[in-house]
This record gives C-alpha cells, structure tokens and sequence, in this order.
C-alpha cells in the first residue's frame, strides 16, 4: 500500500486527554465525511472542518511506497535519543489509511500510537490511545475507546452528547466549535459540562499559544 500523507511534523498535542504531550503528527490525506474542498462543503456530511487535508504538499508530505519507508520518515521527525515516542495519526480521517502494517511498523520503530478518528470505520487492532470524533449524522462503527471528543454545538440531533455519553469510553469531551461564534460556543459547551460532569471541557490550546 501507498500511503498518503498531507502532512508531518513535531509540536505538541493540543486537545483532549493528552494535551500538552510531545507528538508527531502524522496526517493523513483523504476523508470519507468532505472531499476537503469548498465548492463541497455544503454538500458534506461533516461541513465544519478547520483543516486541509488535501494532497501532499504540506510540511514533511508525501508519497510513501511502504509500511517501513512511513515509520522511518516518523522517527526521524522526532528529536532523537529523548522521551517516549508518541504519533498522532489524525488526517482528514486515518483509517482509510492506517492498516495493520503501518501499526506494526510504527511500533517497531518505538512509537506508541495514537488515532484521531471520526469514528465511521472500525479501528484496527494495535492501536494505544483511539480518540473518536463523531461528525453530524455519521454512523459510528468505532463504539469504543478512550476519548470522545464531541466538537460542540453541531445543529444535527444525531450529534449531541446524550446519544454518546452512555459508550464505552474513558474520557467525554466537549470541544468548542471553532466558527465566528467562537466565544458564544465555548460557553455553551462550559454550561453543559457543569449541568453534565461526566463531560469535560477541550480546548484547542494549540492554537491559543500559536503552533502547529
């Protein structure tokens, strides 16, 4: 398999459970919810995207022809011989990608592995932290895992907390939806987590502090 990868690069995790961690971010192009390209955006089923997933252009991009050539662009992404190698496998949405080989390569190459997904494709096996991310109308068919982190308000019935908040995952977040509304989301999705306290609040603090 050819893996696609939009983008790649070192930075810190800035949402959820994990923030503030040390990570490669491995993105992969191509989603199954939006093409990625405005003239669709009305049309798709998930029409609140902030990020280009599109081609291959992007810093540390590319075409990689194997399992192996993937997980070596990876390592030497992260600074070498410290901490504990952390990826976050993210896209666009990287289960259309990431299979069983890229895990065992990862792996071999010392890297605990994290996913965000949106959760419309069963996760393989092998995965360390699955981070699920319902979108609209969406049929889950990854049910499970150890974050969901719900972007927050979506107008669709099918994508509110009730409909998620009795699965079987660690975490349960809230994310603001970041439009012009910005202000007026978060505190919405703030009222919420105090009426709700199994829910808790994520922040995109990444861009808070301006990096990656």
């Amino acid at each position: 398999m050819t893996y696609s990868v939009k983008e790649m690069y070192y930075t810190l995790q800035g949402e959820g459970a994990q923030t503030g961690r040390p990570a490669v971010f491995l993105r992969f192009a191509g989603c199954n919810l939006w093409s990625g390209r405005e003239m669709h955006r009305a049309a798709a089923t998930c029409r609140f995207c902030d990020t280009d997933f599109v081609g291959v252009d992007g810093p540390g991009g590319g075409k990689f022809d194997t399992a192996d050539d993937l997980a070596r662009a990876v390592r030497q992404a992260w600074p070498s011989g410290t901490g504990a190698p952390y990826v976050v496998c993210t896209g666009g949405e990287p289960l259309l990608q990431l299979d069983s080989s890229a895990i065992a390569a990862l792996h071999s190459a010392g890297f605990e592995i994290g996913v965000e997904t949106n959760g419309t494709i069963a996760a393989p096996a092998g995965i360390d932290w699955i981070c699920v991310s319902p979108k609209a109308a969406a049929a889950l068919q990854q049910r499970s895992g150890h974050e969901l982190k719900l972007v927050y308000p979506q107008i669709e019935s099918e994508a509110q907390p009730e409909k998620f908040a009795g699965m079987d995952f660690r975490h349960f977040f809230l994310q603001p939806l970041d439009d012009d509304n910005r202000l007026v989301n978060t505190q919405s999705a703030i009222r919420y987590c105090l009426a709700h306290p199994e829910w808790k609040l994520s922040l995109q603090t990444h861009k808070l502090i301006g990096i990656p």
